[in-house]
């Protein structure tokens, strides 16, 4: 978001203040982008421990992603007003806090409050950490400023359900939140103490209040409908209603509004290029179908198959080494390969993990889970860099920071309103598929010869019933689960297709903020 500095600016670091400086600030990267998937695979167990339905706790998920994203074109006039250093800082030092809020909840609606904090004051840290990286390694250093920048967006991810799963198994939960504390305090303290002499220039900007407030009112009306709306069967309850309403008539006063504001929040003007208009939707898109299905498996695994937390995170963890693994390569191939190519490798891969996924059955082994995974992370090592190379293709240097503004908040907005979107499809496939099975009980149906077996066995016809409708809830939720991820496997078909509907993108010359 901010730029790179300039020439005449502080002198690069070196020796042992430069390594502790860039682990710092790689650490910040980390602990924001792990709060993303940390909490995804100890849903259940928070749901059971605070008394609520899994459903209802993915509102742990989606209330710090939509907050996070609904900070990010905050993100710009901080840094300009305050200084990158001081917005870095504080940022982080208020995400620790709001994680010690979260670690110490007592009910569901506390943790939902202080996720949403969380949220919004971590907006900053991930530029932030992207800018004061590169201004501390010397120019001819930066691809690995930039390197060590990127790998952490990528190992965090990976670590995430692993550590979330092992703390919720062999810890208390709250410890995935209490574990940023330490970390975030040597993060605070070291940047302040190492960078706080090379402070950015501030200057008074002005900035678009009404904007913010309306974008904040729109998009939390949305989710309330999305989040809610299974539960209080929507249309049907009047807050849905409401919501709904308040959404569709904010949305709209919005986009006016930010379309004739001398100083907008959001600049819209920028979707008038092909490019970027295109490559966002393409972007966002992909992302919302990754993220809704990072969400999914997960919550099948311990809710149907039996899985631990612990071996839920493990098999996931292929898809960020693979990605780990490939991205070093992909990076350097970029500059000479169509970017709408290596989109095209992103979208097949994304579509085969799902496709291979859509033959999962309830008697799946370990390595058959895991497998489509490793698949997926071939799409992770291409897919950010592809679709911001498509989408910031030709945006003047000074709208890039406004560009990747907007990038980011819609992409993360949009994984926020997919995870929401998941369960309550999830559900409704379940309910779908357990009726039709119901319907499937009669004289010689296999079903029926399973509770007659059960019963000869000597279970009483109430206890051979009770198992046979157990088996039948599992096969249906498998059901459900693998319809989602054959119609993610076509989405992935049809993002192929938009993609190539863009130019051929120049390769990228400056840093991104991929995530």
């Amino acid at each position: 978001m901010a730029g790179t500095p300039q020439a005449e600016g502080p002198a690069p670091l070196a020796g042992g203040a430069l390594a502790i400086t860039a682990f710092a600030l790689a650490l910040g990267t980390f602990m924001q982008v792990l709060d993303t998937t940390i909490a995804n695979v100890s849903l259940p167990t928070i749901a059971g421990n605070l008394g609520v339905s899994s459903d209802n706790s993915t509102w742990i998920v989606t209330a710090f992603a939509v907050a996070n994203g609904v900070a990010v074109p905050l993100t710009g006039w901080l840094m300009g007003r305050f200084g990158v250093v001081r917005t870095f800082v504080v940022s982080v030092l208020l995400f620790t806090a709001a994680s010690f809020l979260c670690g110490i909840a007592w009910n569901l609606s506390s943790l939902i409050i202080f996720r949403v904090l969380q949220g919004a004051v971590s907006g900053p840290m991930i530029p932030g950490s992207q800018a004061l990286l590169i201004s501390i390694f010397p120019p001819q250093k930066r691809a690995t400023a930039l390197g060590i920048w990127s790998m952490t967006t990528l190992v965090a991810p990976i670590m995430g359900p692993i550590l979330g799963g092992y703390i919720s198994d062999n810890y208390h939960w709250s410890w995935i939140f209490l574990i940023n504390v330490p970390f975030g305090l040597f993060c605070g303290l070291i940047c302040w103490r190492n960078l706080s002499a090379r402070e950015t220039p501030t200057r008074k900007l002005p900035i678009d209040r009404v904007g913010l407030v309306m974008l904040v009112l729109w998009v939390g009306a949305l989710q309330v409908v999305l989040d809610l709306g299974k539960n209080d069967d929507w249309f049907a309850s009047d807050r849905i209603v409401i919501a709904a309403i308040v959404a569709g008539i904010v949305f709209v006063a919005w986009l006016i509004w930010e379309l004739t504001d001398a100083n907008p929040a959001v600049n819209l003007s920028l979707f008038k290029s092909r490019n970027f208009a295109i490559g966002t939707i393409a972007f966002c898109l992909g992302y919302a179908v990754f993220f809704a299905n990072t969400l999914l498996l997960p919550l099948w695994l311990q809710t149907q198959l039996g899985y631990t937390a612990t071996w839920a995170g493990l098999v996931a963890a292929p898809s960020g080494l693979a990605a780990v693994i490939l991205t070093p390569f992909v990076a350097r191939m970029s500059g000479r390969i169509d970017a709408r190519i290596l989109a095209t490798v992103a979208f097949a891969s994304f579509g085969a993990s799902y496709y291979l996924r859509s033959g999962y059955t309830t008697s799946a082994g370990f390595w058959d889970l895991t497998l489509p995974l490793m698949v997926q992370g071939i799409a992770m090592s291409t897919f950010f860099l592809a679709m911001l190379t498509i989408s910031l293709d030709r945006i003047p240097p000074e709208q890039l920071p406004s560009a990747t503004g907007i990038s980011n908040f819609a992409r993360i907005t949009a994984g926020s309103f997919a995870a929401s979107l998941v369960t309550v499809a999830w559900d409704r496939r379940e309910a779908l598929h357990q009726s039709r099975l119901a319907e499937a009980i009669g004289q010689g149906s296999p079903l029926q010869l399973a509770r007659d077996a059960l019963t000869g066995l000597g279970l009483s016809d109430t206890q051979a019933a009770a198992a046979v409708t157990r088996q039948m809830v599992g096969q249906a939720y498998l059901l459900a689960s693998t319809d989602i991820f054959w119609i993610s496997a076509w989405l992935c078909v049809g993002m192929t297709v938009l993609v190539w509907l863009t130019r051929r993108a120049s390769p990228p010359s400056g840093p991104i903020a991929a995530d």
